[in-house]
């Protein structure tokens, strides 16, 4: 695979060295059977500045920091996006109680304070490790192109991705079930809710990535 990959590279600096545009270098690629990523990473390793022949860029370095720094940004991020679930289930319960399920509301008091405690501490956490890695990125572009980000961006992804399709899974069910009530309807929003934003916003980030090959 590394030699594919620096063979490619290869041909992408002699194609710039003939004059080639990258939209053509990349049509190219594409037409020879490489898929998109592949072509997009050979591409990325060149700096898409004016000079005589290609710049390389530098290439990201995998540390024990930087997958540290994603590690509690994302399981941080799946610990707030749960008790926050959990949180808004047990006010949805309370307000639209089940007459013939007297232990929901026994044990909602302390499903929500498990919840709030939850969200005051990992909620920041995540904030923070957001921010200083977004400050790494704005310094340091190239590290984009990180492994460990890019493999636990697109396991976010798919995770939210199982969770939309299962919680559409569960409403068309209860539906051709029969069992349509207030309180299902707004647990079924709240998971598409919260599945839908993480899913959307690691999407466009991304989509960010690709456009600044």
């Amino acid at each position: 695979m590394a030699r594919e990959t620096q063979e490619l590279e290869n041909f992408v600096k002699e194609a710039y060295l003939k004059g080639c545009d990258k939209n053509s270098i990349e049509q190219a690629i594409l037409d020879a059977g490489w898929s998109k990523e592949q072509s997009q990473n050979a591409l990325r390793a060149f700096a898409n500045i004016e000079f005589p022949i290609p710049v390389p860029r530098p290439r990201p370095q995998l540390s024990a920091k930087e997958t540290f720094m994603y590690l509690v940004m994302f399981s941080t991020l799946y610990t707030s996006a749960y008790h926050l679930g959990s949180l808004l289930f047990d006010f949805i319960n309370k307000a639209f109680p089940d007459p013939a399920d007297t232990r929901v509301l026994f044990h909602a008091r302390d499903s929500m304070r498990w919840a709030v405690s939850s969200l005051l501490i990992a909620f920041p956490v995540y904030m923070y490790t957001s921010i200083l890695i977004h400050k790494g990125l704005l310094e340091n572009p190239v590290k984009r192109n990180s492994p460990v980000r890019r493999w636990l961006t697109y396991l976010t992804l798919f995770v939210a991705a199982i969770i939309m399709i299962g919680d559409m899974i569960t409403l068309v069910y209860n539906v051709l079930g029969g069992e349509i009530t207030i309180r299902f309807y707004l647990k079924v929003a709240v998971v598409g809710i919260i599945a839908g934003a993480i899913f959307g916003y690691y999407l466009l980030d991304l989509r960010h990535d690709e456009r600044e090959i």
